[in-house]
């Protein structure tokens, strides 16, 4: 551009002079500043908006260290031939992944095994070969493999496909993996398995796991500057960048949930508005069932999906593979959805409404017809399973009553309850209606048992015929009866049967802390940081005695049953006290005290009659338990049932104590949580025949 300058006062000839010549040099600057290539991020960006354009649909560009997809609404940057996510492009924002972290450490699957020259160390299942299985206007899919050879070389004997996935019209990408061992692999064992994604800190802090715990996070620096307690997950906030925070505690756990309510979350960002959810449509590839709880997002900010862990149950859910046992699975897909809305600015909860509305049409489109692998089986390729489910108590059902919102599941062979452990198959499960009623949908083939937990109903169903899938099957039960266990009438209950603990007595938070922010405090009064310490608090000198008739459980019945603590780390077996009255008692028959707990960690319960120093105890469970519920802020673990026969010359007439010690006292928090306690009387044959 060329520009004519004229002096009009001849007296400020010299210094206009001096300015026109800056001017000039700004001019020029400009104009060379135009002609000259932007950053590569930005050259990058700018030509992808570019071509996008003029272009519709999907499109792949494969580069020599990089995999770009991209549609008109998002770009995903992927390494060949790792297959990790290094960038995510939206909204103009050239990526929303924290940058300041290595390539590998942005989005990634990852593993831990143990075995096979494997020592818990994290494997971040990079790839070694990349291949394009999709690539036309309507899907893109690619395709990140690794396999195993007998070197060691390549890791766990464990060959991996990573598949990605973007479709035209989608505001997000898929991602799931295919994990096989061939006949003959060594034996492994795998503890972990996950995709994870970190965000950027300098945008992100607004996060929602679910309707009542949405809110505004603490950052990075804030734990940094905070002090660690009882463990490294759980920290002070002191000097927070809100003050709001300021003497809260932030830990993981408090965020966790039940798989089969881990459907979406996720984090926003307020400026610019944008959201980034995980959404899960199925279950079927989760370990465990639906109980079975993991983390979802958390301070970092990380969001991601847990398809394999010990969370919540301890080793039993590691995935053991013995020498030579082959095995295939199909871990997700997931899908990553990004959103925006300007009112987000000042209300980020309408990304998360939008969020879950997006997640219902994920789970409905459930199987996806467009992933290509053939070991994911479509519609037409799995079958349904439907009946209606009873319930029949002697004691209370005069005739079988419909098992209302009873929870109904197919999954791999084995006893009654087993699905909580089992951890190589797929499982299945719907709630069933009012009426007992159940539907499940989807199934992929092969040969099941269909288990059932009935809300309300102490123990766990299963049919007694295996049930066959085949392609397009569909397979009609009837009617199903539950009969739960029981050997007598009701003289006492402690709890409900609901396989937690959280009708109990849960504390107030010690006064020394901020109550967590969450929507619901009675609902979440479980998830906050130090409720075990309580416990010493509240019964400073002696146990907690209960006395039937008189004690109400939810006032009177501590949450979670756990040692003494006796200062400089030492802690003391506690045992407590239940009192009842019998007006008269059988001494030729028995009673039965069925005990079913909602966890257990590293403990030993042992139970006596009206003889609290006898030895033995007069039944023991052994020690049971990992699964860590009560440091991580969880109302339940695994599921445990335990029936003890009492003679009758064991009891008396008028007052009798039951003392449950719980002698676990490795930690502060070993222990057991108890669901549901009963007292039965004298044993009755019932003919409970369906009528």
């Amino acid at each position: 551009m060329l520009r004519t300058y004229t002096i009009y006062n001849s007296k400020s000839a010299e210094a206009m002079g001096c300015v026109v010549q800056w001017r000039f040099l700004l001019d020029m600057l400009v104009v060379l500043l135009f002609f000259l290539p932007p950053p590569p991020a930005v050259a990058a960006v700018e030509a992808e908006q570019r071509r996008r354009s003029t272009e519709a649909g999907v499109h792949l560009d494969v580069q020599e260290k990089h995999a770009v997809m991209s549609n008109d609404i998002l770009s995903v940057t992927l390494s060949i031939p790792d297959g990790l996510v290094t960038g995510i492009s939206y909204q103009g924002v050239p990526n929303l992944l924290e940058t300041k972290n290595a390539e590998n450490d942005r989005g990634y699957w990852d593993a831990i095994w143990h075995g096979a020259g494997n020592e818990g160390e994290q494997d971040k299942l990079q790839g070694t070969s990349f291949k394009v299985v999709s690539n036309n206007e309507n899907v893109v899919e690619i395709s990140f493999t690794r396999e195993w050879d007998a070197s060691g070389i390549t890791g766990a004997p464990v060959n991996i496909d990573r598949r990605f996935v973007m479709l035209s019209d989608s505001p997000g990408f898929y991602t799931y993996s295919i994990l096989e061992r061939l006949q003959g692999y060594p034996s492994v064992r795998m503890e972990v398995n996950r995709v994870v994604f970190k965000l950027r800190q300098d945008m992100f802090r607004y996060m929602a796991v679910s309707d009542d715990r949405k809110r505004f996070m603490p950052t990075p620096e804030d734990r940094l500057t905070g002090e660690t307690l009882d463990y490294p997950e759980a920290v002070l906030l002191k000097r927070p960048s809100s003050p709001s925070l300021r003497g809260q505690v932030d830990d993981k756990y408090f965020y966790s949930s039940d798989s089969k309510d881990i459907k979406v979350h996720g984090w926003v960002c307020t400026g610019p508005p944008v959201g980034f959810w995980m959404i899960t449509p199925s279950n079927e590839f989760r370990t465990g069932g639906p109980f079975k709880q993991e983390l979802t997002s958390h301070v970092g900010p990380t969001t991601l999906s847990t398809f394999v862990s010990r969370h919540y149950a301890g080793e039993d859910l590691d995935v053991n593979f013995q020498d030579g046992n082959p095995w295939k699975k199909v871990l997700g897909p997931v899908f990553l959805y990004l959103n925006s809305d300007t009112a987000a600015e000042s209300d980020p909860s309408i990304l998360w409404q939008d969020a879950k509305r997006r997640m219902d049409q994920e789970v409905a489109s459930w199987p996806y017809d467009f992933i290509a692998s053939v070991d994911y089986e479509k519609s037409d390729e799995r079958g349904i399973v439907r009946g209606r489910l009873f319930v029949h108590d002697w004691f209370i059902d005069k005739r079988p009553v419909p098992a209302s919102y009873a929870y109904v599941g197919l999954a791999a062979q084995g006893a009654a309850g087993s699905w909580q452990r089992e951890n190589k198959g797929y499982q299945f499960w719907i709630q069933a209606d009012n009426d007992g009623n159940f539907f499940i949908k989807s199934v992929r083939q092969g040969t099941y048992n269909l288990y059932a937990t009935v809300p309300g109903r102490m123990g766990d169903y299963k049919y007694e015929f295996d049930i066959s899938i085949i392609p397009g099957s569909s397979v009609e039960l009837g009617k199903l009866v539950y009969k739960p266990p029981r050997n007598g009438a009701t003289l006492w209950e402690i709890g409900v049967a609901d396989r937690t603990a959280a009708e109990f007595y849960v504390p107030n938070l010690s006064p020394t802390l901020k109550v967590n922010d969450f929507e619901d405090d009675v609902q979440n009064k479980f998830r906050e940081y130090g409720l075990w310490k309580r416990y010493t608090d509240l019964y400073p000198l002696n146990d907690l005695v209960y006395t039937v008739g008189t004690s109400d459980y939810a006032m009177n019945w501590f949450f979670a049953h756990v040692p003494r603590d006796l200062g400089n780390r030492t802690y003391r077996a506690t045992t407590w006290r239940i009192e009842f009255d019998l007006e008269s008692v059988d001494r030729a028959s028995y009673y039965t005290l069925q005990l079913a707990l909602a966890s257990a960690e590293e403990a030993e319960l042992q139970v006596r009659v009206n003889d609290g120093e006898v030895q033995p105890p007069h039944f023991t469970t052994g020690l049971i338990g990992g699964d860590n519920a009560i440091a991580r802020h969880g109302i339940h673990g695994l599921y445990w049932l335990f029936s003890f026969r009492i003679a009758g010359t064991g009891l008396v007439q008028g007052r009798n104590i039951i003392f449950l010690t719980q002698a676990g006292v490795s930690s502060p928090w070993t222990g057991v949580m108890y669901d549901y306690i009963r007292l039965e009387g004298p044993d009755e044959f019932r003919n409970t025949a369906d009528t």
